[in-house]
């Protein structure tokens, strides 16, 4: 079984509400969940899956905290983890950067030498743009807990059925 940390970045408290979810969903053990603003080497080398959330502020940007938590992770050599990725935008007002701190996170750790899973398609998501797409699809789970808070479960439900296939392989 795979140790699992979910580390995230959250400034009114959804990307933290989603991440406890999440932990609650794979029955991680209490601990497991982590700010990023707290981040070091050590607690990134206790897991081998590390699922990194963040939320998209002003126009497409990273949740202040993970700035710092960014530039610890390209740091750090991560070939022998694999990573899942999740985050919280808004559809209607932000509609052209959907989700775009997941895509940030995505392209700041491709030098590190990280798996990722937990990509997504698009179908469902009425949005113009997003720096989180890849090959048509999303680099992680995009979620909009402002104007699509009712479609948030089935959203999660296949992405942790994925996690947990990994986490128990």
């Amino acid at each position: 079984m795979k140790t699992t940390g979910i580390i995230y970045g959250s400034t009114t408290g959804t990307t933290k509400s989603v991440a406890q979810v999440i932990a609650t969903e794979l029955a991680l053990p209490s601990g497991s969940v982590h700010d990023v603003a707290d981040l070091t080497e050590d607690l990134i080398a206790k897991y081998d899956l590390l699922i990194l959330g963040s939320s998209t502020w002003g126009y497409g940007e990273l949740q202040d905290d993970w700035y710092d938590g960014l530039n610890l992770l390209k740091g750090i050599d991560l070939s022998k983890k694999t990573v899942a990725l999740f985050g919280c935008g808004d559809l209607s007002s932000y509609e052209d950067t959907f989700c775009n701190a997941i895509g940030l996170i995505y392209e700041g750790l491709q030098g590190t030498g990280c798996h990722f899973i937990g990509g997504v398609g698009i179908e469902g998501y009425s949005f113009s743009d997003s720096a989180a797409l890849k090959d048509g699809r999303f680099v992680g789970l995009p979620l909009d807990e402002v104007s699509e808070d009712d479609l948030t479960n089935q959203r999660l439900r296949p992405w942790i059925e994925e996690l947990k296939g990994y986490i128990q392989s």
